[in-house]
């Protein structure tokens, strides 16, 4: 696992887990993964029986990972398919889906009501920027939605507009580019909109700057990921109570109103030792009542529980509340919010192995056209020629 609270989350699954298989011994190990597991995985020493890893890493070593089909199985209709689509590589499911990361909007309810604005009636994203006008008119200091201003998240926020409901990606199910389409095109021209109206804060994710700008009245309606909800909890203070969180708009009419903005899963290595035993603990610590209501219920890290990204498992989700309502974001509860978004991820997304390496193109030209320095159909193009000269073609 990484060193970080998760660590601390998952082990309290283990004795639950012992009552179970009493003689199963796990030592779960906290460590910088993206340094250790690639080199332990190619040189096969002192490979760990399973490991946590972000999705977006996990195509890149798909060789070197156990083939988990047959162990799935039982479970695959109980799985977000979106999440086991992005873990099958070359028709191998080689991830244990662990967390579906959906996209949401969060806004100000304050900002909103002084403006008039209904944030039920924020459906498309041609009304989030009638919204953010008026908001505006009302503060001219205002520039109520974020533009990330770091090309990895930004390049990651892109693919949640362009994923949701619009089922497109950087890459099609055989690996092809897929940057020039309609569906890219609407989310950079949207975004291009944002900025040329002035409605942009160009910020950087959590920075001091952005938690000024979320506090100040700067920033006012956010479409990100779930995992925006640690900020209310733990960096903001003066608006601290005052953010809400309802769905995403729709790109069109009757569109799927969700999307996905990270995630990450569980691996057992081709070398591990003793694969079986891991299978047993991830599938119980993913699949089973007590151990996913373990992982993400009320404990001694969390005490309203883990609400920073949802399970995979759709009998949890659409199961009862797993964390309670928060204080910081008005006591809303965001359980049916939250999940009822995470249902609704469309299928068929694919993460290419140099997604990563793809900021340093796609990522760093919509910075260039957020600063008026590049169209959106200069960003299209340039980005489909640098990716497919330095990342595809170098692949093969």
């Amino acid at each position: 696992m990484r060193n970080d609270d998760l660590l601390k989350v998952f082990k309290t699954v283990i004795p639950a887990f012992n009552k179970v298989y009493p003689k199963i011994t796990v030592d779960m190990v906290g460590l910088d993964i993206d340094t250790k597991l690639p080199p332990t995985l190619i040189s096969g020493t002192a490979v760990p029986d399973g490991s946590f890893y972000e999705d977006v890493n996990i195509v890149g070593q798909a060789d070197h990972l156990y083939d988990l089909s047959t162990l799935m199985k039982p479970h695959l209709s109980d799985t977000v398919q979106f999440k086991l689509d992005v873990n099958t590589i070359d028709g191998k499911l080689v991830g244990i889906p662990w967390d579906t990361d959906p996209g949401l909007l969060y806004y100000r309810e304050d900002i909103l009501s002084r403006a008039g604005v209904d944030p039920d009636s924020l459906t498309s994203y041609d009304l989030l920027l009638d919204a953010a006008d008026k908001i505006k008119s009302k503060n001219p200091k205002a520039k109520p939605i974020p533009l990330e201003q770091d090309s990895n998240l930004g390049l990651q926020w892109l693919m949640m507009l362009v994923n949701q409901q619009q089922g497109s990606g950087l890459v099609d199910g055989e690996g092809k580019l897929t940057i020039d389409t309609p569906a890219t095109r609407n989310a950079l021209t949207w975004i291009k909109q944002v900025a040329d109206h002035g409605l942009g804060a160009r910020t950087k994710f959590a920075s001091t700057g952005q938690i000024a700008m979320l506090d100040n009245d700067t920033i006012s309606l956010v479409p990100w990921a779930i995992w925006f909800d640690f900020l209310p909890q733990s960096g903001l203070k003066k608006s601290v109570g005052k953010w809400r969180v309802t769905q995403l708009p729709a790109w069109k009419e009757g569109g799927a109103r969700s999307g996905v903005m990270g995630g990450s899963s569980f691996v057992i290595p081709l070398k591990a030792k003793n694969p079986e035993l891991a299978w047993l603990f991830y599938e119980f610590a993913l699949y089973n009542k007590i151990g996913y209501s373990t992982v993400y219920g009320p404990n001694k890290t969390y005490a309203n529980g883990l609400n920073t990204s949802l399970p995979s498992v759709k009998a949890a989700l659409n199961g009862p509340a797993l964390f309670k309502p928060v204080s910081q974001l008005g006591n809303q509860d965001l359980w049916p919010v939250d999940t009822k978004a995470a249902l609704a991820i469309p299928p068929g997304y694919r993460i290419p192995p140099w997604f990563n390496q793809a900021a340093n193109y796609l990522g760093v030209n919509m910075q260039k056209m957020i600063d008026g320095s590049m169209s959106v159909d200069d960003v299209i193009s340039k980005s489909t020629e640098q990716i497919q000269k330095n990342l595809v073609d170098r692949q093969r």
